[in-house]
């Protein structure tokens, strides 16, 4: 089997992974349906709410892992075959491929089939592909990961800090591109395409965040509602 059909293999597996809701695994485990308490939502951020913060922390590392694994073991099996992700004849379709693992899984996390094609917001998952696709995503992913924690700590809102995070991400791997001198409008143009939808979809899962910002009614990790 070669690498481009082992990894064409591994994103409906992806996929499968992210889409296992753990917010709501664990919210049941401990007498909870996250769906009807709180902001109904089964991320890291609403467990956290109800259960209390080692719970956010728990849910948060299961939902990164998600996708953090699958990228891990795609990278691997590149790797133990000897290829490349940069290949000058099978680069582009090995990136893709690549690429396309993590998406999976993304898009496992926010339209899961075990929840009716509903899901997460897809922020903890989107970190588990940032920091998966070394280099490129990774190190422009812990600059957004910090802008994130700075901006959590200042005004104690994940869903700003969250969205912040995630519009800063694209402009962060731009710059580092350009810096390091990457091929990002040639041969990596799809991780560009991608950050920047990634970071689309997770707004627009953020909408009623948004809406409750502007109106000064959301609420702050850790406390009630």
């Amino acid at each position: 089997m070669t690498t481009a059909v082992s990894l064409a293999l591994l994103i409906p597996v992806g996929y499968l992974l992210g889409s296992i809701p753990f917010g709501l695994v664990v919210g049941l485990l401990k007498g909870v349906d996250p769906r009807q308490a709180g902001s109904g939502n089964i991320g890291a951020t609403n467990i956290g709410r109800l259960l209390g913060l080692r719970y956010f922390w728990l849910v948060f590392v299961l939902d990164l892992l998600k996708s953090l694994l699958p990228m891990l073991f795609a990278a691997w099996l590149v790797s133990r075959n000897g290829g490349s992700f940069t290949h000058p004849v099978a680069g582009v379709e090995i990136y893709l491929l690549w690429l396309g693992v993590g998406l999976a899984a993304i898009l496992g996390h926010m339209f899961s089939p075990f929840l009716g094609f509903k899901g997460g917001k897809g922020v903890a998952t989107s970190a588990g592909v940032l920091l998966g696709l070394f280099p490129y995503y990774t190190f422009p992913g812990l600059l957004s990961i910090g802008i994130f924690i700075i901006v959590f700590f200042i005004w104690r809102y994940i869903s700003l800090a969250s969205v912040i995070g995630v519009v800063c991400f694209p402009v962060i791997y731009l710059i580092c591109g350009l810096i390091n001198h990457w091929p990002i409008f040639s041969q990596q143009l799809p991780l560009l395409i991608a950050a920047v939808l990634v970071a689309l979809l997770i707004v627009l899962k953020h909408r009623t965040n948004l809406v409750r910002l502007r109106a000064g009614t959301e609420h702050r990790l850790g406390r009630p509602g």
